[in-house]
């Protein structure tokens, strides 16, 4: 599968190009890890919090816990989207990303090097253009990283339970073209839009691809596969300038 020549980007992107990718450390001062993650006009806080203790289930095991929370800020879209918290209850598609965001970045953490204490990490969307829980997730292993070293630097840890990065980006088909980084008004029309998260090894923590007419061949999402792939590198090392990792 070709990009046709006449397809036009939203800013002129090239279609394995990113969209201008930076990420603040030290965003807020009062969280033990804190990180603004910019992805073209999407904007992520994502802040860590360490605390003593683990949930029930894992008291004296030895073992830690990473979790996570993500929202989105009233006015992060073009109309207003009122706070789930006054609506009484979390959404679906909220409870998705949580997950997603828990899942990925545990799999990078040592459970037993962290010891009986929990990292929550807060993930709040302060403007959306695409790609929110992708950004979250490479915004939230940056902050947990910080964290961790934090703790570590301070000698409460021996070393960081961290065992390596992960991130994640978007891929998609629009009007038969494969594209990384999905804008809003790509992701709105895309035939095919996918989630890849990954580690900084190559390794796959989770691909979320779907169909949204009709359906794609083995040999699309293979593309699509090494087209994130690509993208995640240089997300990686904007990660791993932020750390010095």
């Amino acid at each position: 599968m070709s990009s046709s020549p006449s397809f036009f980007r939203p800013g002129g992107r090239a279609p394995a190009q990113l969209r201008p990718f930076t990420l603040t450390p030290g965003y807020v001062q009062t969280a033990e890890g804190s990180v603004l993650v910019a992805c073209g006009n999407t904007r992520v806080l994502c802040n860590a919090t360490i605390e003593q203790g683990v949930p029930g289930w894992l008291r004296n095991s030895g073992r830690g816990w990473v979790t996570a929370e993500y929202s989105m800020l009233p006015r992060s879209t073009v109309t207003r989207t009122p706070r789930e918290s006054e609506r009484g209850k979390i959404g679906g598609r909220t409870h998705e990303i949580q997950r997603l965001i828990g899942r990925s970045l545990r799999s990078v953490i040592d459970m037993s090097l962290l010891g009986e204490r929990t990292v929550i990490l807060d993930c709040d969307v302060i403007q959306a253009d695409g790609g929110t829980r992708t950004a979250a997730i490479t915004g939230a292993a940056v902050a947990l990283a910080l964290g961790l070293n934090a703790l570590v630097q301070s000698g409460t840890l021996k070393q960081s339970p961290m065992k390596q990065l992960v991130a994640a980006t978007s891929v998609g088909i629009v009007e038969g073209n494969a594209l990384l980084d999905l804008c809003y008004e790509e992701d709105s029309q895309a035939e095919v839009d996918m989630n890849v998260v990954m580690t900084a090894d190559g390794g796959l923590v989770e691909t979320q691809a779907t169909a949204e007419k009709g359906n794609y061949s083995r040999a699309q999402l293979n593309e699509l596969i090494d087209l994130a792939e690509a993208g995640l590198k240089e997300i990686f090392a904007a990660q791993q300038a932020v750390l010095s990792f």
